[in-house]
């Protein structure tokens, strides 16, 4: 079994609603998306986060505009929909279930 193989599809399970949760606080483009999840030590790529920004604002999730940058050409700033706002918040629900069921899992293990 390749565990470091099935951390990485762990990360990335749960990154929409990492992505999702980050924009609800302020509007971002990738690249601050991306060391935003850095520093959380969700390790993301590029190849990774367009392919994942895309899906979500095809689904109506995310919304972007661009933005002239002093020090580059413009950015896409990607924003949370309303749509996203409640999916954020559904996804956050699970989130939490799944979290107790895992944890309840394993203590009982444990305590065996």
């Amino acid at each position: 079994m390749n565990l470091e193989n099935t951390k990485a599809q762990m990360r990335k399970g749960v990154l929409e609603l990492c992505i999702l949760n980050m924009l609800k606080e302020r509007d971002a483009y990738a690249n601050e998306i991306i060391s935003e999840l850095k520093k959380a030590e969700l390790i993301v790529v590029e190849g990774t986060l367009y392919p994942l920004l895309t899906r979500l604002k095809n689904g109506g999730l995310l919304a972007y505009r661009w933005e002239e940058s002093t020090s580059g050409p413009p950015r896409k700033y990607y924003t949370l929909t309303e749509l996203g706002n409640s999916a954020l918040k559904e996804l956050r629900q699970s989130w939490e279930k799944l979290q107790q069921a895992v944890n309840q899992s394993i203590d009982e293990i444990n305590e065996k």
